[in-house]
């Protein structure tokens, strides 16, 4: 096992590179290093502390997902003082949906600096906003809510919130063909049926009808990624007809 854990321990750095590839990405100085470190501890070392209590970066990332969700909420009441609940909520969603936060893990490279006993092709792609929201969660444990939205602001708002793009942004096909169909009085299925695939991976497939007519068909990794597929397919098929409302 420990000669497994040479191999796939992706964060062989000393305290002094651990730091300066942190202070970088921070844009500020940590004071407590090992608040970071647990922030990029996957759950496969199996590291409990002297309590007994399991050391990786899901308590972390629960943490850091509250204090995003609180600093853009508290940007989007500033910056857009017209938007009701509803719209508020929504542009929330789209600035800290899973692919969004995805694309930030990635931008910062995060995954160099995580620990773990599983090779990074393992990984799934989720594991990029995981780790970027327990480095949020840490930099507040560490230097507090001001340093938290400095970060953010910095990170996050500045580079990629542009309330106009944002507006335009779908973040579920799925939600737009279910509200259309409601409104317009249709009735909707999706239908999950046999994969014929050849694919190592299972697949699921799915058919999506709207009223007596099969609309689209996807296949996918999971049941949701292929409803989301079907009515993506759905939706820019019927876009003139949804767009008229």
């Amino acid at each position: 096992m420990k000669f497994a854990s040479k191999i796939f321990n992706s964060h062989p750095k000393s305290d002094g590179d651990f730091f300066l590839g942190i202070k970088k990405i921070l844009g500020f100085k940590p004071k407590n290093l090992n608040v970071y470190k647990k922030a990029f501890l996957h759950r496969s070392l199996n590291k409990r502390d002297h309590k007994g209590n399991p050391m990786n970066y899901e308590r972390l990332e629960f943490l850091g997902d509250a204090m995003l969700g609180t600093i853009i909420s508290k940007h989007l009441y500033k910056v857009v003082p017209e938007g009701d609940e509803g719209y508020l909520t929504k542009m929330r969603s789209k600035i800290v949906s899973r692919k969004h936060l995805n694309e930030l893990g990635k931008d910062l490279k995060l995954l160099d600096f995580v620990e773990s006993r599983i090779p990074k092709s393992h990984f799934g792609e989720n594991i990029h906003g995981n780790v970027f929201e327990a480095l949020v969660g840490a930099i507040y444990l560490d230097r507090g809510y001001e340093y938290c939205e400095k970060f953010i602001n910095k990170r996050v708002i500045k580079p990629y919130v542009d309330i106009e793009q944002l507006e335009g942004k779908v973040i579920s096909y799925k939600s737009l063909v279910i509200e259309w169909c409601q409104k317009q009085k249709k009735q909707f299925h999706y239908e999950v049926y046999e994969d014929t695939g050849n694919d190592i991976l299972k697949h699921f497939a799915v058919k999506l009808s709207i009223g007596d007519k099969i609309q689209a068909k996807a296949r996918a990794t999971s049941k949701k990624k292929a409803e989301e597929k079907a009515s993506k397919r759905a939706y820019f098929a019927l876009q003139d007809k949804i767009s008229n409302g």
